[in-house]
């Protein structure tokens, strides 16, 4: 990952950001008005926050238990080697796996850590079995979550 470039955020681009990650269908229109902004001033800070890359992209979150995937679990993943080449043919690898919504390398004890739902336990059978026969992988632990208590998806935004 590159290392970002300095930028420089003010309390009205702060503003904008909480208001945009709370919820990023706002019109410009009401944007505008709830940070205190003329339309076109508003419309232009926007514009440089995404250019600048601060704004990465725009999503709909969906919810994970109305649409069927009623469980979530952390995956540490140990591989037979560290060497680059086994690292890249795993993840160019997990990356097929649609029910894996994170995976980081990671140091410490396992080499990757993954965020997977499913649906019931013979999804996640499957899950684990794709997971056990990707290149390199010796060892697949699980921890199943019992409850999730907290869940965010908006960022601090500091003054930068």
């Amino acid at each position: 990952m590159q290392k970002p470039a300095k930028i420089h955020i003010d309390e009205i681009d702060q503003a904008i950001l909480v208001a945009l990650q709370g919820n990023a269908r706002l019109s410009n229109v009401q944007l505008a008005h709830k940070v205190g902004l003329s339309e076109s001033a508003c419309l232009r800070r926007v514009k440089t926050l995404e250019r600048s890359g601060v704004v990465d992209k725009s999503v709909l979150l969906l919810n994970q238990g109305l649409l069927g995937f009623s469980g979530t679990v952390f995956v540490r993943v140990t591989l037979i080697e560290q060497r680059q080449e086994t690292l890249q043919r795993f993840e160019n690898a997990i990356v097929s796996i649609e029910q894996v919504m994170e995976c980081y390398l990671m140091s410490g004890d396992a080499d990757y850590m993954l965020r997977i739902i499913y649906k019931d336990n013979e999804d996640y059978k499957k899950i684990h079995l794709s997971l056990t026969s990707l290149p390199g992988v010796q060892r697949v632990h699980s921890s199943f979550t019992l409850n999730t208590i907290i869940h965010k998806t908006e960022l601090p935004v500091p003054k930068i």
